[in-house]
């Protein structure tokens, strides 16, 4: 298969005769190039805690310029307003793909959410398996909620279950709420429609069934050994319940309920149905893994294209969000302006992730074009290492750096991308490198990350033991998620 990116990708480093610094000259100088921008990355985010998204893009003009990028490369030129600079298109070339992903998966997740679809799930998965199996239904409502939502909502809205089934059991929180941590965690990193998987899945151009396919092949062996770790570590070290965070989540949820009231949501008498709740979730990752399996099972005709066309991921989606903009909502009493209200306050959060996702195309745009991405190429060919490690352990030194694992993602994906040009890889070897990436950039969560004090707080953990549990817990998952990812690299 020949990569999109390798027609583009030249044989030897351009030179630029029209940049605006040209610091920079041959390979050593654009290494040198990387090396600073990267460190400049990390130390705006960091110690100057810029704005990630403002780090990014002031990182990518500073490297393209530093490698000779001239100035109408990098922004165009107002007298021809059909060029497309290198900030456009990088931009533009993964919001085009990842924003309407990232949004509609969004308004999924919000209608799953307020029509009570996670207490359904785990009350159902923990009369399912009984009182002695209930960290199991926790771990397996974090896995399968997880899928439409973010990491932090999944802690918000499953956080109250969780103080219920530790209490009523008198053992350490720890078993309760790390399994479900390891559900939540292991979707937002390897998952679609998550942010992380998906940029790196345009950034690569690899389908994203493929990235369901091996997200959950690489995933499930990780999350049992997290669950494995879970148990092992709940029985050492016991945490009480936090009864501070029972009360304030008691009256989050009457103001959860009194704000959906006035937006017209109308709490329904009627439960949500297990199946519903399940179908929901699992249609558009069988519909864009149905089309995934037909373009290589058969040959191009109708019912392939039909297939094709229902599991393209924007119309995936978008079905499943007309289902539960019907089952979840109109069926059971909503109106159309709180099903508006609704999808409309959960889009709110999302433009921070998708400007650093931009930023992030940016990044990759500028290394790309100003020779530094082929320079790195040739110098990490020259290391020997395979691919899949060195993206890796890029992920793993940006993620521990600097916290947050969207960044982490972009970043190595803009780096390898180039690596991955070189070779004629297969669509299934590259995704193995998106779980590689993936599992990387949650590695050793710590005080810089935003989801180690969110635990400790809604868990009632002290730092100490957060380290001991969580940070750890985070490292098992990602270690196991890449060891599968590259014993299944030697087979593809």
């Amino acid at each position: 298969m020949s990569h999109p990116l390798a027609a583009s990708a030249p044989a030897e480093t351009p030179p630029h005769t029209g940049g605006l610094l040209l610091l920079v000259d041959g390979t050593a100088g654009l290494l040198l190039t990387a090396a600073l921008g990267i460190a400049l990355l990390l130390f705006l985010i960091i110690r100057v805690r810029l704005q990630p998204f403002v780090a990014l893009l002031a990182v990518s003009i500073a490297v393209g310029l530093a490698a000779g990028l001239s100035v109408t490369e990098l922004f165009g030129t107002v007298q021809k307003s059909d060029a497309v600079s290198t900030i456009e298109s990088g931009m533009g070339g993964i919001l085009g793909h990842v924003a309407i992903i990232i949004g509609l998966g969004t308004m999924l997740g919000a209608i799953l959410e307020v029509s009570g679809g996670a207490e359904v799930l785990a009350g159902r998965l923990l009369g399912l398996f009984g009182e002695k199996r209930a960290p199991l239904a926790m771990g397996l409502t974090g896995l399968i909620f997880g899928i439409p939502v973010f990491f932090d909502v999944g802690i918000f809205v499953l956080a109250p279950i969780v103080y219920a089934a530790a209490k009523r059991s008198g053992k350490s929180i720890l078993l309760y709420c790390l399994p479900l941590l390891a559900g939540l965690s292991v979707t937002h990193a390897f998952l679609p429609p998550h942010p992380g998987p998906v940029a790196a899945a345009a950034l690569l151009h690899v389908d994203l069934g493929r990235v369901i396919l091996m997200g959950v092949v690489c995933g499930l062996p990780a999350v049992v050994a997290a669950w494995a770790y879970s148990a092992w570590i709940g029985r050492r070290l016991f945490v009480p319940v936090p009864q501070d965070m029972v009360e304030a989540a008691e009256e989050a949820k009457q103001a959860v309920v009194d704000e959906q009231r006035a937006a017209g949501v109308a709490p329904s008498e009627q439960p949500v149905s297990l199946g519903t709740v399940l179908g929901i979730i699992g249609t558009p990752l069988v519909l864009i893994l149905a089309a995934t399996f037909s373009s290589i099972a058969l040959d191009p005709s109708t019912p392939r294209s039909v297939i094709e066309f229902f599991g393209n991921p924007f119309v995936a989606l978008t079905i499943a969000l007309f289902l539960a903009y019907y089952l979840l909502g109109i069926r059971r009493g909503w109106s159309r302006k709180s099903l508006e209200t609704v999808s409309t306050a959960s889009l709110k959060p999302v433009g921070n992730i998708l400007l650093v996702v931009g930023a992030g195309g940016v990044f990759g745009a500028v290394l790309k074009a100003s020779g530094v991405a082929q320079a790195l190429s040739d110098t990490f060919n020259d290391v020997g290492l395979p691919v899949i490690v060195l993206s890796y352990l890029i992920s793993v030194v940006l993620r521990v750096a600097q916290g947050s694992a969207t960044v982490a993602i972009v970043t190595t994906a803009g780096i390898v991308a180039p690596l991955l040009a070189e070779g004629d890889h297969s669509q299934a070897f590259v995704a193995l490198v998106i779980m590689a990436i993936s599992a990387g950039s949650i590695f050793a969560s710590h005080v810089n990350d935003g989801g180690f004090w969110m635990v400790a707080k809604y868990f009632g953990i002290s730092e100490r033991d957060t380290l001991k549990t969580w940070t750890v817990l985070e490292s098992v998952l990602s270690v196991a998620g890449f060891v599968v990812a590259a014993v299944l690299s030697l087979f593809l």
